[in-house]
């Protein structure tokens, strides 16, 4: 088991991608704080049944991610637990599809309150617990929309993108200190967000990749556990694409 004993903390761990995360990782050992932004009984008794399952703790954490006074409670909390992190993975975020033109100033500005503010913010948190520790990593959700400046999604793509160049200054910054950073970059993936995209957008981004589907969530999942282990242990500063092969 890649992270026999050791302890990760995933954000936005209700579906999709982060929930899948959750699966892998307590498959190969890792304790886990799973977060999510509100309490729900049936996510608690989901991770209940994950964690009996593969025989491992997960520790729910309740807090909106814009919400920098709910966001202080749940670190303190974990700084009072002081159980080391051996791996961050900022999984939360939403998404936003709009023509350039037709983007507003609210929806620009929330693109960037959760999917960069917010876990700038977080990760500031996290890696000073980290740097107690004297490693670490610190692994990004980012996209290929950040990379590749799809259609309808300047705001989307510009708030991951300046997730991407965070990342890698902090792997310039922290390396010396043990702390690896870097970004996962998924394509078009199975998950509710899909929902969001008309349909013949979403077709046309799996004729667009060489393997000609779209990913699914396990298959981050199996990414950010290599980006958690010693397998990566000489990875950092890097934007890992996994989307089939995206023209």
């Amino acid at each position: 088991m890649l992270m026999q004993g050791k302890t990760v903390l995933i954000t936005g761990c209700r579906r999709g991608m982060g929930r899948a995360m959750v699966e892998v990782f307590a498959a190969n050992g890792a304790n886990i704080y799973a977060h999510v932004r509100a309490e729900d009984d049936d996510f608690i008794a989901d991770m209940q049944q994950i964690a009996a399952a593969c025989q491992v703790d997960i520790w729910p954490l309740f807090f909106d991610m814009t919400d920098p006074a709910a966001m202080k409670l749940a670190v303190k909390r974990i700084m009072a637990e002081k159980r080391p992190l051996a791996a961050v993975i900022n999984n939360a975020g939403i998404t936003h599809n709009s023509l350039f033109q037709m983007t507003t100033e609210a929806q620009l500005r929330q693109q960037f309150e959760v999917n960069f503010f917010a876990v700038y913010l977080f990760s500031q948190f996290m890696v000073k617990l980290m740097l107690r520790n004297g490693e670490g990593s610190l692994i990004n959700i980012a996209s290929t929309a950040g990379e590749d400046g799809n259609p309808g999604k300047s705001a989307y793509g510009a708030a991951k993108a300046a997730l991407i160049a965070m990342t890698k200054s902090i792997a310039a910054e922290l390396g010396e200190h043990g702390i690896r950073a870097n970004c996962i970059a998924p394509g078009i993936t199975e998950t509710e967000m899909l929902l969001t995209m008309p349909e013949q957008v979403v077709e046309a981004a799996r004729q667009g990749a060489d393997l000609r589907r779209a990913g699914l969530p396990s298959e981050i999942a199996e990414t950010a556990l290599f980006l958690a282990s010693e397998l990566s242990s000489y990875v950092t500063g890097q934007t890992i694409r996994v989307d089939g092969g995206l023209k």
